[in-house]
Parts: C-alpha cells; sequence; structure tokens
C-alpha cells in the first residue's frame, strides 16, 4: 500500500507532540497519569533504595537487590530521556528554529539536567569501574526533583516566589543585614570569654544563622550582653519567619485568584453564545483539573458569572 510523503512526516509529527504532552504532565488523560504515576514510582522506590542502602548491614545483605535495582532504574530514565529529548522536537515549527531547538531547550533546561546528572553516576562507573565513585552516587537523589514536574503545589509555590521575588529580594537583605550585626555584635561580647566559639565575626556568622533560623545557636552566652544580643537574634529569627511566610501566603492567595480569574474568563468566553459545545467543555474541564480547581470553586465561579449576566440584563 503506497501512502503519501507526507503521511509519515504528520504521523511521526503527531506521535511526538502527543508524547511531549504525556511526558510533561500536560496532558491529563489516561496515558498522562498513567506516565506521571509510573514515573512517580520509579522515583520514590530509587530514593528510598538511595536513603537504605547507605546503611552497612542492609547493603551487605542486600547489595544484590540494590545493584539489580539501579540497573532497571537506569535503562527506566535513559529510556524516559531519549524519548523526552526526542518529542520536544515537536515543540518548535521549522520556521521558529525546528526540532533541534526544542531539544537543546530540553536538555539544557533544569530538569533536563536534573534527568542527565541523575543517570550519569551510573554511566561513569560502568566506564571508569575502578575510580571510586560513591560520592557521584548521591546525585541519584536528584531525581527526587523530578517529582516537582508532575505536583501542581511544587509549581505554585516556584511561581509564587517569582511573582514575589522583589518582596523575597527584600527580606533576604533585611535577613543578611541582621546577621551581619548579630554577629558583630556577639564577637564584642564574647569574642574575649569564648575565642573558640566567638574568636572572630565570620565564626560568629555561623552562630547568628542557627539562632535566627531555630532560635538556639548551641553556645551559652556568659556575659549579659551576650545573652540580650542572643534574645534580640532568637527575636528577628521569629520576625523574618513571620514576614517570609506572610509573603508566601499572600502569593498563594495571588495565584489561585489568578487561577480562578483566568479559568472565569474561558466560562464566560464559552457562555457568550448561550451554549457550551464539547470542545468547549473539554477545554474548562482540562483547565480545571490543572488549576486543581474544586467542585465548590467552579459552583462559585459559575455563581458570578450568573450574577453578573442578571445585573447586564436588568441594567439592559
Amino acid at each position: 500500500m503506497h501512502r503519501e510523503p507526507g503521511f509519515a512526516f504528520f504521523s511521526s509529527l503527531f506521535m511526538k507532540q502527543t508524547l511531549m504532552r504525556i511526558l510533561d504532565g500536560s496532558s491529563h488523560d489516561a496515558y498522562g497519569k498513567l506516565a506521571e504515576w509510573m514515573i512517580t514510582v520509579v522515583v520514590v522506590i530509587n530514593c528510598a533504595a538511595v536513603v537504605f542502602d547507605s546503611v552497612p548491614e542492609i547493603h551487605a545483605n542486600y547489595k544484590e537487590f540494590f545493584h539489580e535495582l539501579e540497573f532497571w532504574s537506569v535503562m527506566f530514565f535513559t529510556t524516559e530521556y531519549v524519548l523526552r529529548t526526542w518529542s520536544y522536537g515537536a515543540r518548535y515549527q521549522p520556521s521558529e528554529g525546528g526540532a533541534w531547538k526544542g531539544r537543546r531547550e530540553y536538555i539544557f533546561s533544569f530538569f533536563g539536567l536534573v534527568d542527565f546528572f541523575a543517570t550519569a553516576p551510573f554511566y561513569l562507573h560502568f566506564l571508569f569501574p575502578y575510580l571510586d565513585l560513591r560520592v557521584l552516587r548521591v546525585l541519584r537523589l536528584l531525581r527526587i526533583l523530578k517529582l516537582s514536574k508532575y505536583n501542581t503545589a511544587l509549581q505554585d509555590l516556584f511561581h509564587a516566589v517569582a511573582s514575589e521575588r522583589k518582596a523575597f529580594t527584600s527580606a533576604l537583605f533585611l535577613l543578611v543585614i541582621a546577621t551581619i550585626v548579630s554577629a558583630s555584635l556577639m564577637y564584642f561580647a564574647e569574642g574575649h570569654r569564648q575565642p573558640q566559639h566567638f574568636g572572630s565575626i565570620p565564626a560568629c556568622l555561623y552562630w547568628s544563622i542557627i539562632t535566627i533560623t531555630s532560635g538556639y545557636g548551641n553556645v551559652e552566652e556568659l556575659s549579659l550582653a551576650g545573652e540580650i544580643i542572643a534574645l534580640i537574634t532568637g527575636f528577628l529569627g521569629v520576625c523574618m519567619a513571620a514576614i517570609m511566610t506572610g509573603i508566601v501566603a499572600s502569593a498563594f492567595s495571588n495565584q489561585l485568584s489568578r487561577k480562578k480569574a483566568a479559568f472565569g474568563q474561558q466560562l464566560r468566553e464559552a457562555l457568550a453564545d448561550g451554549v457550551v459545545t464539547d470542545a468547549e467543555q473539554e477545554v474548562l474541564d482540562r483547565l480545571r483539573r490543572q488549576y486543581r480547581l474544586s467542585e465548590e470553586s467552579v459552583k462559585g465561579i459559575m455563581e458570578e458569572i450568573r450574577k453578573e449576566r442578571e445585573a447586564t440584563s436588568a441594567n439592559t
């Protein structure tokens, strides 16, 4: 049976686009969910294996099992990496840079580098079996970062931090100032009494950071001035935690409001002609799943739109 020359191209392009959406987490059908769960389960099992394999007794008894698990896991992640690289060739049209632009974009992206370095230790050990690469094996724990690609809560956190980066930068600047001032004051208050702990300002920086983040710097102050500085430093840590929490909470709230606004706008466009077609309903369902909006939230948005339409009709 003779096929037209363009059939193979468009068939391959369709396969790339479908596979890219499935692996990228943007496909919300059964195949996308299956791929998401498979990758999640394999990542969790691998990270647990790395943790338990570090226990000498467990490693001695189950060394072969961990080796076999690592081998098949690397085969799984290597296949995933190759498929991602191949499918990302469908991201751009030839006029926009072609297949290799999309592939380069993935290879040098954050998650592309995570995928690469998560499997690199295995191949390095395979190529150089006599080298001690135990430190590089810890890179296998980077695989846990792959989960953030499929976790919308983590994505919301990253987007929230990015949207409030100016506020975070200001808070971090205040934190740096408080740390340096606290360390300097503690150096002058306790440096001559406890030179082993506060003999220099850089040494006091460690105490200041620990005190701000945990409330206790693991060193007892000997002077009244040192105790006062420690109390003030701990109080500053509580204040900074409150500021950071407020920024994150506000950013999350704004993120949810933006999602509801985007869904509401799409819903208004679908209801503009009074009829919601199957295609429009599919788009709405996909947005609802993507934004993780509850049924109550969707009902609330629909109620707002209904009241808006009633108010508009009454005015006209």
